[in-house]
């Protein structure tokens, strides 16, 4: 099959294209409002896209509280999405009133950044602490707003818990990261299987 995706006209019962583009991390984004209250929500839309400097993206919605956050305050803070926070993730993601505070909504504690001004999820197995080097608000082909924000973050610090080192490596095996597989559905990245790159001639 073959759709204009200008149009959707794709003739399913749901659109396919968050489907292919999977899986996705999550970006469990942790953020401080002006007025000091605590955010937390969990982005699909997000990746590393930089080793050096070490840069990671998330987008959002126009009019959610994270973009928002992160370029009032200029960080947030990424928490590492683990099978064992699969249902606090989930809880995190409600559409509330701004203000309102994910970490308790979601029964979690928090910590807060030794370098950057913002929460993270006390518990997860890593935590990127970022600042804001760039907010993006893309235009389409026709012109019009991309109903999204793209924040840029540098990482200025990275946590990680000891328990999910092993011969000297993060091992995603112990982690079990999860990752959206478009829909509903997700994903447990906990079977790893190792494959070199070709030598260059």
């Amino acid at each position: 099959m073959f759709f204009d995706a200008s149009t959707r006209d794709h003739g399913l019962p749901h659109d396919p294209f968050k489907a292919i583009v999977s899986p996705r991390p999550i970006g469990w984004i942790g953020t401080r409002g002006r007025d000091d209250s605590r955010n937390l929500s969990p982005y699909s839309f997000f990746n590393a896209v930089s080793d050096k400097p070490k840069i990671v993206m998330f987008s959002a919605a126009r009019g959610n509280d994270s973009p928002r956050n992160a370029e009032e305050t200029g960080v947030f803070t990424s928490s590492f999405v683990s099978h064992s926070l699969l249902k606090q993730m989930n809880t995190s993601s409600t559409s509330v009133p701004y203000g309102v505070d994910e970490f308790a909504l979601a029964g979690l504690k928090h910590e807060q950044g030794r370098m950057v001004d913002a929460p993270y999820v006390a518990g997860a197995f890593a935590v990127l602490e970022c600042r804001t080097i760039k907010v993006v608000r893309p235009v389409g082909l026709d012109g019009q707003d991309a109903d999204a924000i793209v924040v840029f973050g540098q990482v200025v610090g990275i946590h990680i818990d000891e328990s999910v080192i092993r011969d000297g490596r993060f091992d995603p095996a112990i982690a079990r990261p999860i990752g959206r597989m478009g829909y509903m559905d997700y994903t447990e990245a906990s079977e790893v299987f190792e494959m070199m790159r070709p030598p260059r001639p």
